[in-house]
């Protein structure tokens, strides 16, 4: 008769024990695996809409100081600091690595100064300190969610950047614009309106065309290009507005909204693909 010490009996229970609890454990580590892809996709969104946001914001400001859709520019003012204060909890309520907590302390730090600047009754001097708040949280934004998109698997990560990157520039050339037609015509600025779009007209390519687009993504893409259409004509119309027609600032101003809802929608369809291709990666 074969002898069985303890130690002998142990390891064998030990071992039945990991066979039949095996199957259990791999559901639970593929449920773990699904909510850490979802938890990615939902954190580069957030920061795209951190970064979409600064530059929407100072547009808004700049409407509200021109008198352009005054009552409304406000209301937008106070939903679009909520959504971001949401934002920063989101993007703050799980662990990170030091290199993402550092750019986010950073982000949130210029938040709160921009957000009591966005308080402030419009003039020269604080719509300028607005916009340049508004440039350093979008350049600290961009950051944090270049190094959130760095722990994706999914080559489709980079167009979901992609996308929430065109939803800020669309915000940042109507400001420009903006700008512009309430008299600043220096060359920064004019250059600057041309090299965003530039930038958009050439993302909107990479975007229209990429091998990894679903579907889904590329119907979303597809509205965005038609609102593209319709904002970039009203761009063209810079200095109509100076000559006593004020329709096409107000065209920028509402089809920029409009741009920034397909956007939107846009990037959340780039979320979902996200998580669809990197669960299929495992």
């Amino acid at each position: 008769m074969p002898q069985f010490n303890a130690a002998c009996l142990t390891v064998r229970l030990v071992f039945l024990l990991v066979v039949c609890l095996t199957p259990f454990l791999s559901q639970g580590a593929i449920a773990a695996g699904k909510e850490g892809v979802a938890q990615l996709a939902g954190d580069i969104v957030s920061a795209g809409r951190v970064r979409m946001q600064s530059q929407r914001l100072a547009k808004l400001y700049q409407q509200l100081g021109m008198g352009l859709n005054a009552p409304q520019a406000l209301q937008q003012i106070d939903a679009s600091t909520a959504e971001i204060d949401a934002e920063f909890g989101r993007l703050g309520g799980t662990s990170r690595k030091s290199a993402i907590k550092r750019e986010l302390g950073r982000c949130e730090s210029i938040w709160q100064e921009m957000r009591v600047a966005l308080k402030q009754i419009p003039a020269p001097n604080r719509t300028e300190r607005v916009d340049q708040l508004a440039d350093e949280l979008m350049i600290h934004a961009g950051k944090l969610s270049m190094l959130i998109e760095a722990e994706g698997e999914a080559p489709v990560g980079r167009l979901l950047d992609l996308s929430s990157r065109l939803n800020m520039l669309s915000q940042r050339l109507a400001r420009l614009y903006l700008q512009a037609q309430g008299g600043n015509r220096s060359q920064s600025v004019m250059v600057d309106i041309e090299q965003a779009r530039k930038e958009f007209a050439s993302g909107l390519q990479e975007l229209d065309t990429a091998r990894d687009n679903s579907l889904a993504s590329r119907d979303a893409i597809g509205l965005a290009r038609n609102q593209w259409i319709f904002f970039d004509s009203a761009i063209n119309r810079l200095g109509v507005a100076a000559r006593g027609d004020d329709s096409a600032v107000r065209n920028v101003a509402t089809s920029s909204e409009r741009i920034a809802q397909v956007l939107d929608s846009a990037s959340a369809q780039y979320a979902r693909d996200y998580g669809d291709a990197t669960r299929l990666n495992r």
